[in-house]
This record gives structure tokens, C-alpha cells and sequence, in this order.
């Protein structure tokens, strides 16, 4: 499994939407500008006004950005440097959205981190999302900033959570370049435990240890 880049630019999302949905962000942008205030009530109608379909943008792993997602995320990247703070009103709509809300917040950190001084301030929502059972927020959590931010213990064990759930690796932003030998310990334990109980052990958990061995005693 190759790594992902550092991920989809907010020109790059701007330019594969809609003509539609384009012209209707324009104009959001332009009043979250005016009124930061104004991204709650405009964050929750993106995806009526904008729909959701597929946008060809992006790499072919992981997921998709939808219309509704680039949407969302280009109104917090529209928020001014002075008079709201991107951290602080990403939070608020994460606390308070539904689950296309907060995967759409988790995909935008990285959009926010290379815009401004993000910093870490954004991975107690990727830790939220990590623990939840949500595949689709999982995966959104793990993108850029997550897998470049998270500390290892953290990585490790969000990486085994994507084999649990189902989420493909190669969703996984930075794995090649963080995969280490106690994920590969941990990669090869688990495989242990499945073949023991006469369970396949997942195509990508597979390809994982091939190109990452887990090191052996003489080794370790």
C-alpha cells in the first residue's frame, strides 16, 4: 500500500465542483467572509443546496470527496484570520453536526493546517472520531493531518481499528512512512489469533506484512 500525498488542495476542490454548487459557494464564502458567525447556519445546508455527488479530485485511495464534504470544507477555510478561529468553530460544528457534518470537519483539518497554524488543535476531533465505530468517519479521520498527527501509540492502534472495521489501508494517510516494528508485531499478533481461530486474515493486513515484517527475536 502506497502512502497518500499530502492531500487535496482547497483550489483543487474548488475547481472539480459544479458549476452549480461553485456559484452557490462563492457566495457563501463571500458572506462567512463578512460574518463569520454566518458558517453554522451555511455549514448546515451545503449538502441541499450543493448535493452530493462525486467529485473526480484527488487520490484514488481513500475516500471520495463528495460536493457536500469540498463544500463544507472550503466555508471553513473561507473563515477570515481575524474575528474567528478555525479550531475553535471546526469543534463547534463537529460537536453539533451529523455524521456528514463531522466527517466533512475531519476532512478539512488538513485544508486548515496547510491555511493557517492549525497545529495539534484539531486531533482531539480525530481521536473522537477514531473511537467511534463509524467507518465513514474513521477513514475521514485518518487522512492528512490525522496519520501525520497522531502520536504513535495512537497511530498504531487507529491502523488496527481500520482492519476491524473493514476500512481498506490504503485509506490510511502516511502508513508506509510511520508503519514501525510494533505495528508490525501488532499486524502479525492479529493474523496469529485469526488463522488460530481458522479465520482468513484480511487480504490488507497481508500486503501489510510483506512489505512491513514483523520483526523476529533475532531481529527485534
Amino acid at each position: 500500500m502506497s502512502a497518500r500525498g499530502p492531500g487535496t488542495t482547497a483550489d483543487e476542490l474548488a475547481a472539480a465542483l459544479p458549476q452549480s454548487a461553485a456559484g452557490w459557494l462563492a457566495q457563501a464564502q463571500a458572506a462567512v467572509r463578512a460574518d463569520p458567525g454566518a458558517v453554522d447556519a451555511l455549514f448546515a445546508v451545503a449538502a441541499r443546496r450543493c448535493g452530493r455527488a462525486v467529485l473526480r479530485v484527488g487520490p484514488a485511495a481513500g475516500p471520495a470527496w463528495s460536493a457536500d464534504d469540498a463544500v463544507r470544507a472550503l466555508l471553513l477555510v473561507a473563515l477570515p484570520p481575524r474575528g474567528a478561529d478555525p479550531a475553535v468553530v471546526a469543534e463547534r460544528l463537529y460537536r453539533t453536526g451529523d455524521t456528514a457534518e463531522r466527517r466533512a470537519v475531519l476532512r478539512s483539518l488538513p485544508l486548515l493546517d496547510a491555511a493557517g497554524d492549525l497545529g495539534d488543535r484539531g486531533l482531539a476531533l480525530v481521536e473522537d472520531a477514531v473511537r467511534s465505530n463509524d467507518p465513514r468517519l474513521i477513514a475521514a479521520a485518518l487522512g492528512p493531518y490525522g496519520g501525520r498527527r497522531l502520536a504513535a501509540p495512537a497511530f498504531r492502534q487507529a491502523v488496527l481499528k481500520c482492519v476491524f472495521v473493514g476500512i481498506p489501508l490504503a485509506a490510511v494517510a502516511g502508513l508506509d512512512e510511520r508503519a514501525d516494528a510494533e505495528l508490525g508485531r501488532m499486524m502479525a499478533d492479529f493474523a496469529d489469533e485469526r488463522r488460530a481461530a481458522g479465520r482468513q486474515v484480511p487480504p490488507d493486513v497481508l500486503h501489510h506484512l510483506h512489505t512491513h515484517p514483523a520483526p523476529t527475536e533475532a531481529t527485534a
